[in-house]
C-alpha cells in the first residue's frame, strides 16, 4: 500500500518502465506550483504554472529522474523593496530506489536521505522544492547595481541619484552650534 495519490500533480507512475534497466520515458507536463515554494523575499506564486521536462530511466537500483523546471518568480528587491517578477529554469537529477532493494540490509540514518519509489509511484515535489530553493539568490535585486534606500529618510536612491541630506550634527556639539547662531 502506498501513501502517494497517483492523481497528485507531482506524482509520477513508473509502471510502464518496468524493471528493465535502460528503458526510458520522456514527458512534458505543466502543473500548478505548490504552496511555500521559495524563500521569504522571492518565491513561486502558489498555483502558478510549473513547466516540467522530464526523462525517467530505469536502472538496476531504481528509476533515475533527470529534468528541468521552468517557474515564474515574484518577490521584492532586498535593497529597495521594489517588486520583482522574473522566471528561472532549474535542473535536477535524482535516483529513486526501488522500495525492496534494501530488504535484509541494516537501515541507518542514510536511508532518510534516499528517495524511494512507493510501489511504482514517485513524488517529484520534494526534489523540485530543493532544486528551486537552492537556485534562488539569497538577496534578490531588482537590478545588479541597485543603490537601495536612503538610510536616513527611506527614499529610493534609484529614483533620485542626487539625493542627499545636510551633514548631521553630533548631538554633543549641538548646543555650541546654537550659540554660534545666536551671535550672528
Amino acid at each position: 500500500m502506498t501513501s502517494l495519490d497517483p492523481r497528485a500533480p507531482f506524482v509520477l507512475d513508473t509502471r510502464e518502465l518496468g524493471r528493465r534497466p535502460g528503458s526510458q520515458r520522456e514527458l512534458t507536463r505543466t502543473v500548478p506550483a505548490p504552496a511555500d515554494l521559495g524563500i521569504e523575499v522571492l518565491a513561486v506564486p502558489e498555483g502558478s504554472p510549473v513547466e516540467l521536462d522530464l526523462r525517467l530511466e530505469a536502472v538496476m537500483e531504481g528509476v533515475l529522474v533527470t529534468g528541468t523546471a521552468r517557474v515564474g518568480l515574484r518577490g521584492e528587491c532586498a535593497r529597495c523593496l521594489e517588486p520583482i517578477e522574473d522566471e528561472t529554469e532549474v535542473g535536477f537529477q535524482e535516483l529513486f530506489v526501488y522500495d525492496d532493494t534494501r530488504v535484509g540490509q541494516d537501515t541507518d540514518s542514510e536511508d532518510d536521505e534516499v528517495s524511494k519509489l512507493e510501489g511504482d509511484l514517485l513524488d517529484l515535489e520534494p526534489l523540485l522544492r530543493d532544486a528551486v530553493v537552492l537556485a534562488l539568490p539569497f538577496q534578490p535585486l531588482c537590478q545588479d547595481d541597485c543603490p537601495g534606500l536612503c538610510p536616513e529618510c527611506g527614499a529610493r536612491l534609484a529614483d533620485d541619484p542626487d539625493h542627499g541630506h545636510e551633514a548631521a550634527i553630533d548631538p554633543r556639539w549641538a548646543r555650541l552650534t546654537a550659540l554660534g547662531k545666536d551671535e550672528s
